[in-house]
């Protein structure tokens, strides 16, 4: 497996424990919803289920994200070396080493440590379209693209 391929696995892995978290977290307001009996104190009731309701909307909200993240990731070919910086992009500077895919953190492969980051970030507009030898600036700091996969 190529670096490309283990960095794509690990954001795979990282999107999909988002989802099976926030699925079971739907699943646990639907039983609490549906469980959830007429007390004496009626506006407490109320108030509960709308507490559940919210909760609820956040969660599909969270569910949505993370189904337009899925699609995101799977845009990228894990087999095309890249030549200018793009989406799926494995970038080697000077400084610190990037994958442009989804925004899934630090992640270390064979000892080399990578940050995958979303298209939308500041650092990834700042690296999209330059190539090998491109020297850039960031926060005050420059580093220089020295490979692209």
């Amino acid at each position: 497996m190529n670096i490309k391929e283990a960095l794509y696995k690990q954001c795979e892995s990282f999107i999909d424990n988002r989802l099976k978290t926030v699925e079971a977290t739907i699943k646990d307001i639907q039983t609490s919803l549906t469980t959830e009996t007429k007390s004496t104190a009626g506006d407490k009731h109320e108030t509960g289920r709308a507490m559940l309701q919210l909760e609820r909307e956040k969660a599909g909200n969270q569910l949505s994200e993370i189904q337009k993240t899925k699609e995101i990731l799977s845009k990228i070919d894990v087999k095309k070396t890249a030549t200018i910086v793009s989406l799926g992009s494995v970038i080697y500077t000077s400084g610190i080493h990037y994958f442009i895919a989804i925004s899934a953190g630090e992640i270390t492969i064979d000892s080399i440590t990578f940050y995958a980051i979303s298209a939308n970030t500041p650092i990834a507009k700042l690296l999209l379209g330059k190539t090998v030898g491109d020297t850039l600036n960031f926060r005050n700091v420059e580093f220089t693209i020295e490979k692209l996969v």
